[in-house]
C-alpha cells in the first residue's frame, strides 16, 4: 500500500512501530510539506493513504485528483485543515489521533494555570533583575493563589478535558465542565467534576481552560461577550485551537484589566507573524501573558502514541476493515 506522507521522515524513523506489519508492508513516500499540489501529485498521486500533520492543508483540489485514496490520517488530534465534505463524498475516511497526547496536553494546561497563579513570569523577571528580596516582600504582602484554592472551568470534555480534570483534582481544584452534550453521571463522578451551562461556567470559575476542536460553531466562541462574562481577574488557558479565540477581544479583556492573564499554546493564524496582536499584547503585559510555540502535544510519549495509531489504522485498511477515530461521518 502506497502512502503519501506530508511530515518529517525523521519522526517516522524514530517513532514508527517498526515491528508493525503495516509499517513493513507500506511504501512511504515522503514529500515536502511546502510542495505544490502539482508536485505532490507528480510524486505519488496514486497513493492509497495520505498522512498529514494537523497544520497541513488538504483541499478538495488535491483529494479529487487522487483516485486511489482511501484514508486521510491526521498525525494529531486536529483535522480542521482537511476538507471533510470532499473526502466524505468520495467515501474516503478522515481519521485523527484522538487521545494520542491527551495526558501531555493536560500536563501543560495545568502547568500554565499554576504558572499564572504563582506569577512565575514576574518572579523570573524580578530574580533576573537582582530583586529577589523585593519579590519575596511583595509576595508576602499579596499572597498568590494556588490550584487548590481555585475553581477551574473546562470548555470541552473529551480525552484532553478529562485528562486535565484528573490532574486538577489531584491538585485539589474544584472542577466544572461544559460540553454540548452532558456526560452521564457516572462519568462526572469518576472525574470528580460538575456540569455547568457555559454562561454559568464563565461567570463562576477562576480559570477557563479550552479543550474543544476548531469547527464552524466554535470559531471565535471566545469573543468579547464570553471574555467579559468571565470573573474579574480570572485567567484563560488555550491549548486547543487558536481559531476558538477572538484575538482582538482577548487583547481588550487584558488591556482593560478585566482578565488577570492568559496562557496560549495555539494561535490564529499560525505561524505567528511579528505583527500579530498577541505578540504586541505580550510586550505590554510581559508578566501576565504566556505564549507557547504550539508545543503541548510534542513529547516523546505522545509521538509514540501517534505513530502506533497511524499504522494501526493502515493495518485495518490493508485488512479491508473499518479504521478507528473517523471524524468525517463515514
Amino acid at each position: 500500500m502506497k502512502v503519501m506522507v506530508l511530515s518529517m521522515k525523521a519522526w517516522y524513523d524514530h517513532f514508527a512501530p517498526k515491528e508493525s506489519p503495516s509499517y513493513q508492508n507500506a511504501e512511504l513516500i515522503f514529500c515536502d510539506m511546502a510542495s505544490s499540489e502539482e508536485d505532490l501529485l507528480a510524486a505519488c498521486g496514486d497513493a492509497d493513504a495520505l498522512f498529514v500533520t494537523p497544520m497541513s492543508w488538504v483541499r478538495e483540489s488535491l483529494i479529487s485528483r487522487m483516485p486511489n485514496l482511501k484514508i486521510i490520517q491526521s498525525e494529531g488530534v486536529g483535522f480542521d485543515r482537511i476538507d471533510l465534505d470532499s473526502a466524505k463524498k468520495r467515501d474516503i475516511y478522515v481519521c485523527n489521533s484522538a487521545g494520542c497526547n491527551a495526558g501531555q496536553v493536560a500536563e501543560l494546561s495545568v502547568t500554565l494555570m499554576s504558572m499564572l497563579l504563582r506569577r512565575t513570569l514576574w518572579g523570573n523577571r524580578m530574580v533576573r533583575a537582582g530583586c529577589l528580596g523585593d519579590a519575596m516582600q511583595m509576595l508576602e504582602r499579596n499572597v498568590p493563589r494556588d490550584l487548590s484554592s481555585v475553581s477551574v472551568g473546562l470548555v470541552g470534555f473529551g480525552n484532553i478535558g478529562q485528562a486535565t480534570a484528573k490532574r486538577l483534582r489531584i491538585n485539589g481544584s474544584q472542577v466544572f465542565y461544559y460540553c454540548r452534550h452532558r456526560k452521564p453521571l457516572e462519568v462526572e463522578q469518576h472525574f470528580g467534576v460538575k456540569y455547568l451551562l457555559l454562561e454559568d461556567l464563565t461567570a463562576q470559575c477562576d480559570i477557563i481552560s479550552l479543550h474543544l476542536p476548531a469547527t464552524a460553531e466554535s470559531t471565535h466562541m471566545v469573543n468579547r461577550d464570553f471574555l467579559f462574562r468571565m470573573k474579574p481577574e480570572s485567567y484563560l488557558i488555550n491549548t486547543a485551537r487558536g481559531a476558538i479565540v477572538d484575538n482582538d477581544a482577548l487583547c481588550e479583556a487584558i488591556r482593560s484589566g478585566h482578565l488577570a492573564g492568559a496562557a496560549l499554546d495555539t494561535y490564529a493564524p499560525e505561524p505567528v507573524s511579528a505583527n500579530h496582536p498577541l505578540l504586541k499584547l505580550a510586550a505590554e503585559f510581559p508578566d501576565s501573558l504566556i505564549l507557547c510555540p504550539h508545543q503541548a502535544g510534542i513529547t516523546v510519549s505522545s509521538f509514540r502514541n501517534v505513530y502506533q495509531m497511524l499504522f494501526e489504522n493502515l493495518e485495518l485498511l490493508m485488512e479491508e476493515q473499518r479504521p478507528k477515530r473517523i471524524v468525517n461521518g463515514l
